[in-house]
């Protein structure tokens, strides 16, 4: 049975690791997904990464 630290760092892992991916493909620094486990953080950098021009574009014009 999980205990409730590997359960959170379980969790934090299954969040990570996409944003991770997301980020990278995206242009961005793939760290950028370590703020996603913070809450309140998670929304506004969620929010900034739809909203924002990613930096892959950017090069591609």
């Amino acid at each position: 049975m999980f205990g409730l630290v590997e359960l959170i760092l379980f969790s934090g892992l299954l969040l990570v690791w996409p944003f991770w991916k997301v980020f990278s493909k995206a242009g961005f620094p793939g760290r950028l997904s370590l703020l996603i486990v913070i809450p309140i953080v998670n929304l506004i950098m969620l929010f900034y990464l739809a909203f924002a021009q990613w930096p892959i574009h950017r090069r591609t014009k």
